[in-house]
């Protein structure tokens, strides 16, 4: 049936939606959430249906959610419409559910109906469950991992040698990767390294790059950045690498699901997709760390090399001490103030400094250089590996300030003081990050804590352990009374 097009401003967040008029989808034999086939020109997708009983769609005409006028990108007044069958994924989604392994062509089907935005949220969300309660074999795996790269963009850098990395994350204010990116950058190595944003802690690594360079481009702009300086610190979510991992990825995060064999695709499809020869992996354990203890993080070790092997590419993982926070400042600007006083070597956080030559020196090492450690070390505190962040900020539209107190923090701030002497004997990791989120990060790049001190260190009474920034009083003030309710710092 041909309808004519009511284009409706809403968006549907990427799903494909499309609205009938009661009697046209009477005719049609169409009830809500049946899937139409929509086709105009030289596009076609499938939308699912909802149903309107009343005048705001008239009997012959679609309304067509923002979504799919720009999926389809629609320029004619009608287009034709009729039932589609149901979706061959489907099938193999509740084969899931039921225990059974699924095939490479079955695993490629879900995977391309959920990058085309045929599989609604609830659909994902059993797909995922499915591979949460049974479990992805190491061929599934590896076949999901292959779908993901497939049915996304990739980068295409020429070059013999590519060097990436990647953390679970969890831990405060590591920000390491920005030293370790122009380390090796500046040692002649490739290193095309997406990151993320923060989902729930204070800051990612694309959030804190952010407050000194753009970190969104295009795959021609990020390969022509690579060319020139070896390496760039852009944000993933900004090129279409790995998509349908990113649409998983909003599935299980409410419930913080990461079945495993999700856990490894998910992270190797994106290297796979730079074309990484040589891959880092760092498995932080600890108090809000997606591994309680070194033991569990042990458990994917193994299956993270073999992996690799499969794909063609070279993994080596560490596992370390995630129960501290690296760094002083928890937030985008704190944090970015840190990474530029270590490149500077002005005094910059020394563990910090130490982790990023850790992880600079392990790289290293996998590619045969011999000494890696002090390779690593004499490129930062040369100058070499700051020389090259300048230009990947300056290739990537940004700027560093001449003095650090010009990189903007919060301008509202309130201090909190020791109530007693004694030794700090933790600090939670996702505590801390709750604080800095009510303060305002990282929308509000300024916004975040200063830690004065580290775990094991003795302080007396009345000593200074933090200051909270914002730039929004009501948000430092709710920040600061959660700072007194739940205590981030064990004493």
């Amino acid at each position: 049936m041909k309808l004519k097009v009511k284009k409706i401003d809403y968006s549907a967040g990427g799903l494909l939606v499309c609205v009938l008029n009661d009697k046209d989808a009477e005719t049609m034999d169409i009830h809500a959430n049946d899937r139409v086939y929509l086709h105009e020109g030289k596009k076609d997708g499938i939308a699912v249906v909802d149903i309107n009983y009343g005048n705001v769609i008239k009997e012959g005409e679609i309304g067509l959610f923002v979504d799919v006028v720009d999926y389809l990108n629609l320029k004619t007044k009608y287009i034709n419409v009729s039932l589609a069958k149901k979706l061959d994924s489907l099938w193999y989604i509740k084969k899931k559910l039921e225990g059974e392994k699924l095939k490479k062509d079955e695993l490629n089907e879900i995977v391309k109906d959920i990058v085309e935005n045929r599989l609604n949220e609830a659909e994902r969300t059993y797909f995922v469950a499915g591979c949460f309660s049974n479990g992805l074999n190491k061929k599934e795996t590896y076949h999901l991992t292959n779908a993901i790269v497939n049915h996304g963009s990739k980068l295409n850098i020429k070059s013999k040698i590519i060097l990436d990395k990647h953390s679970t994350g969890g831990v405060a204010g590591n920000r390491a990767t920005m030293i370790a990116v122009p380390i090796i950058a500046a040692a002649g190595y490739t290193i095309p390294k997406t990151s993320s944003r923060a989902i729930t802690s204070a800051s990612g690594t694309s959030d804190t790059m952010e407050v000194l360079a753009k970190v969104a481009f295009p795959i021609k702009k990020i390969e022509n950045i690579v060319k020139k300086l070896n390496g760039c610190l852009v944000w993933g979510g900004g090129v279409d690498l790995a998509s349908a991992d990113d649409k998983l990825i909003k599935i299980r995060r409410p419930l913080s699901l990461d079945p495993e064999g999700l856990l490894l695709a998910s992270i190797m499809a994106k290297k796979f997709a730079v074309g990484a020869t040589h891959v880092l992996i760092d498995l932080p354990y600890g108090l809000g760390t997606k591994f309680a203890n070194e033991k569990e993080a042990k458990k994917l070790k193994t299956k993270f090399v073999k992996l690799g092997k499969m794909l063609g590419m070279k993994v080596r993982v560490i596992i370390s001490d995630g129960s501290d926070p690296v760094g002083n400042g928890i937030g985008p600007a704190l944090e970015a103030r840190d990474v530029v006083k270590v490149l500077r070597n002005d005094e910059g956080p020394l563990d910090l400094k130490e982790k990023g030559i850790y992880l600079a020196a392990m790289m290293l090492e996998m590619v045969g250089v011999k000494k890696a450690k002090k390779k690593a070390r004499d490129i930062l505190e040369s100058g070499k590996a700051y020389e090259r962040f300048k230009k990947i900020v300056e290739m990537q539209e940004g700027n560093i300030p001449d003095k650090i107190k010009d990189i903007k923090i919060g301008k509202f701030k309130r201090d909190y003081y020791a109530k007693k002497t004694g030794k700090i004997h933790g600090i939670d990791n996702k505590k801390l990050a709750k604080v800095c989120r009510i303060a305002g990060a990282p929308v509000d790049k300024g916004a975040g804590v200063y830690l004065e001190i580290k775990t094991h260190e003795n302080v007396e009474k009345g000593q200074k352990l933090f200051t909270v920034y914002s730039n929004n009083k009501k948000r430092l003030d709710y920040a600061f009374d959660l700072c007194k309710e739940e205590k981030f710092i064990y004493q």
